[in-house]
């Protein structure tokens, strides 16, 4: 009983401990995160206009189909 006790306790504290995490402050403090949000919409905003242009071509050619 006394055993089964002393286990439950040590699960409980290592569980709280573990609950906090790792401090990344370090890593995370070098990392210029203004260019890489412009990459990432950049990229966007390439896969945005190729999406529009072949849509326009479907419809157009969709009208000349059509006439």
């Amino acid at each position: 009983m006394q055993r089964g006790l002393a286990l439950v306790g040590a699960l409980a504290v290592s569980g709280s401990a573990l609950a906090v995490g790792p401090d990344m402050s370090g890593l995370t403090s070098a990392v210029d995160f203004g260019t890489v949000i412009s990459a990432v919409l950049a990229i966007a905003g390439m896969l945005a206009l190729v999406y529009v242009a072949i849509k326009g071509a479907r419809i157009g050619l969709a009208m000349l189909k059509g006439s």
